[in-house]
């Protein structure tokens, strides 16, 4: 039987009442919420887990983390004084602003969570859909919460009660082994490629069983998990099975086997139930991504483009040694701290300098990463008598990625290709009036330049890239190239001007994608995005929120 998907805050408790159960087992938690009363309340809930919390956040340093020297003190006393790191104890940590942690530190959290026995509370607040939880992470975590747009008056109860009967109970707890492959069988259906999240389900599920006072997994225990463990996770949006027509004769029922083998080997679940179970539970957000073929990517970043080092601005990167050149900028504690085992040794051999004896080699300069702007080139193909529709998919594509360029800071072009050659209708902006002016009559129609198309976008590429923007090329079309780059009609000869201009682009490491809008997948096609190293995506009938969804997905991965 079907249970009824729960509401957002009556999840949020069940999510709590599993973390008190078995909060190292599930890996802990990734909550995404935005401050408000909602995420506030909950967190309030959260310092009642049985285990040690600490707060860390996306800066913290290694020495923090795991320990090192302490710099006042050694050099207060004239000699080395370590001191523990804040993961010497098991217990759980809570990261605040996780849609800002480095792959770095995700790296070192996720290698903690394996190996010491702690769990996780990721308080995600990102704003977009691209501002996660960085992947390391998110498969780590065994359950997941969304608390956007939740009101203060859903907010109603709190959890109570002694979990201690729970906890005894889970490990008695047993997993038949046919929940075991439903599972399994549920996770590959969705498309969910790790390992971990059938494990985390099956912990998951015991430990709803063991609240529900349950010394075997029941059916509705594995639903549970199932929505909490598998909807966020889903890449893939399963349709709905036809209804079978019904038969006129019916097949005899095999015997009942009367031989009492346990509830544990006898147990099935119907496959279609935990997919429900799962969908039901997924984002709003999601779906749309996931009816295009698309699922949503984890980034550290915001969208934005290439990740550039220096030494005056940007997010501070650990700090490497370097030397006083009037350009780079000192880092005083990590110089000091460099410099500080070295002290006493230094001065038995200088009695007569009694301050602190700094050498060239302690010297540690600051590093920062900025982010370049992130261009989306849009080379749509305009010839032929479906070229309008497709310029009017390209049209409300553009002025939707412009409609979040504010944020994600991104610009975007469009480049028309159809005739002789290719036609650059609008240079890189930002600008959504200027943009809606340009795109208002599009013409159409004629043979299919591809190769003046791609070379058109690589001048715009070179161009931007020389302005310090990060070029991105999205190919729109439906047919194979006819036309060649010096504008005569021969197909041959334009199939290889194209893939020449393919190698170039492929060359300069500019990210591409072939989005191919044709009624069937062209071979073509495919091998031109080969050629580009970058995705192919057949997406006939394909809308301009199905193409801003493919282009951002991809480009983003």
């Amino acid at each position: 039987m079907m249970l009824p998907p729960l509401d957002p805050w009556a999840r949020a408790l069940l999510v709590l009442r599993l973390l008190h159960v078995d909060p190292v087992g599930l890996g802990g938690l990734w909550l995404r919420a935005r401050p408000g009363p909602a995420r506030a309340a909950f967190s309030a809930q959260l310092a009642s887990l049985p285990l040690a919390q600490t707060r860390i956040h996306p800066g913290i340093g290694d020495t923090e983390l795991y320990g090192g020297l302490d710099l006042s003190a050694t050099l207060g006393a004239g000699r080395l004084i370590l001191r523990a790191g804040l993961l010497a104890e098991a217990g759980v940590l809570t990261l605040t602003m996780a849609e800002r942690c480095p792959p770095g530190l995700a790296a070192r959290l996720g290698q903690t969570l394996d190996a010491r026995g702690c769990a996780l509370i990721a308080m995600d607040e990102g704003a977009e859909p691209d501002e996660q939880l960085p992947a390391a992470l998110a498969d780590r975590l065994g359950l997941f919460l969304c608390l956007d747009d939740l009101p203060l008056a859903a907010v109603s109860e709190t959890i109570s009660g002694d979990f201690n009967a729970a906890r005894a109970l889970l490990p008695h707890v047993v997993l038949p082994a046919t929940v075991l492959a439903d599972l399994a069988i549920t996770a590959a259906a969705l498309g969910i490629g790790s390992l971990r999240a059938p494990l985390l389900a099956c912990v998951a599920a015991r430990a709803m069983a063991a609240l529900n006072g349950h010394d075997t997994v029941q059916p509705e225990d594995a639903q549970r998990a199932v929505e909490l463990v598998y909807a966020h996770r889903a890449t893939v949006f399963p349709e709905p099975e036809e209804p079978q027509q019904e038969q006129t004769e019916q097949e005899p029922e095999p015997p009942q086997d009367d031989t009492d083998q346990g509830q544990s080997d006898q147990m099935d679940i119907p496959e279609e139930i935990l997919l429900e179970a799962a969908l039901a539970a997924l984002p709003r957000d999601l779906l749309a991504q996931l009816a295009a073929g698309q699922s949503t990517r984890a980034t550290a970043n915001s969208g934005t483009g290439a990740a550039r080092k220096g030494n005056r601005r940007g997010r501070p990167l650990p700090s490497r040694p370097g030397r006083l050149d009037g350009r780079n900028r000192i880092d005083l504690v990590a110089t000091l701290t460099a410099a500080a085992p070295w002290q006493p040794l230094r001065r038995a051999q200088a009695p007569h300098h009694a301050a602190l004896h700094i050498r060239p080699g302690d010297i540690r300069v600051k590093r920062f990463q900025e982010t370049s702007d992130r261009l989306l080139i849009f080379v749509v193909d305009a010839s032929g008598s479906a070229a309008m529709a497709r310029l009017a998919e390209a049209k409300g594509a553009v002025e939707l990625l412009l409609a979040e360029a504010y944020a994600r800071r991104d610009h975007v072009s469009l480049i028309a290709f159809r005739g002789e050659g290719a036609e650059l209708l609008l240079p890189p902006t930002r600008s959504l009036v200027q943009t809606k002016r340009r795109l208002a009559g599009l013409p159409g129609g004629g043979g299919t330049p591809l190769a003046a198309g791609l070379k058109a976008a690589m001048e715009v590429a070179l161009q931007a890239r020389a302005r310090g923007m990060t070029p991105s090329i999205a190919l729109l079309t439906d047919g194979r190239a006819n036309i060649a780059l010096d504008g005569t009609a021969n197909r041959a000869l334009a199939g290889e001007d194209a893939t020449r201009m393919a190698r170039v682009l492929c060359a300069q490491n500019t990210p591409a994608l072939v989005i191919d809008t044709g009624k069937r997948p062209a071979d073509a096609l495919r091998d031109l995005a080969v050629v580009l190293n970058g995705p192919y995506i057949p997406m006939p009938r394909a809308d301009a929120r199905k193409l801003s969804v493919a282009v951002g997905a991809a480009l983003d991965a």
